[in-house]
């Protein structure tokens, strides 16, 4: 007996009405980090249900410094060519191994239809932490995997260069004092994902005042 892939039903079964109801323990156990997508382009509607699930993260002060510029089609090629002016700054063009390192990065955000950049403009609240302000993005981050995962969607959260170049904020209407926190790249999967390894909690944990 086979199981086809979300990626190799037709399109009328990945609608959001067929999303199958996932328990959030079931949603943290089964989420896995997936690269390979197929090229077809989830409907707004998903991706809108993604993010309204980042605005339920916990923040402290009710600050919601978060913050999503959501890219496709040619939007992904002109942050290509952002990201590839940046790796090819002052470096040698006339040597091929270097042309081809920036055709790479000019290529990586064709990997999935849909990128979900993430950020947090921290809060002038008088009150509010830098660290926590991040805290907070990186919660709102995790909703939305969790949610994708939920709907039927594949995710894969990157980093690298890009997300500390001053330049891709600029050019993604970030303030100089944001932080960009990922790239969250999304699609439907194309394969199952395999089972990630994790270390149990009980070793990474210590209990106190539980005689």
């Amino acid at each position: 007996m086979t199981t086809s892939t979300l990626s190799e039903r037709p399109a009328a079964e990945r609608s959001p009405s067929a999303a199958r109801p996932v328990s959030v323990l079931d949603a943290i156990r089964g989420r896995r980090s997936i690269g390979k997508v197929s090229p077809e382009r989830p409907p707004r509607e998903l991706i809108e249900q993604v993010l309204e699930a980042a605005t339920w993260a916990p923040c402290h002060h009710r600050t919601d410094p978060w913050r999503f510029v959501v890219l496709a089609g040619k939007a992904r090629e002109a942050l290509g060519e952002i990201m590839a002016r940046s790796k090819a700054a002052g470096r040698d063009l006339s040597d091929e191994a270097v042309r081809a390192e920036v055709e790479r990065e000019r290529a990586k955000p064709l990997r999935a239809p849909v990128i979900i950049v993430a950020g947090v403009e921290p809060s002038d609240h008088p009150k509010a932490i830098e660290v926590e302000e991040i805290a907070a993005g990186a919660a709102a981050i995790q909703n939305m995997l969790l949610a994708a995962h939920a709907l039927g969607l594949a995710t894969m959260w990157r980093t690298g260069a890009p997300a500390y170049d001053p330049a891709v904020k600029e050019w993604l209407g970030f303030s100089p004092n944001a932080h960009l926190l990922g790239f969250i790249y999304v699609g439907y999967p194309e394969a199952a994902p395999q089972r990630a390894s994790y270390t149990p909690a009980e070793e990474i944990t210590t209990w106190r005042g539980w005689e």
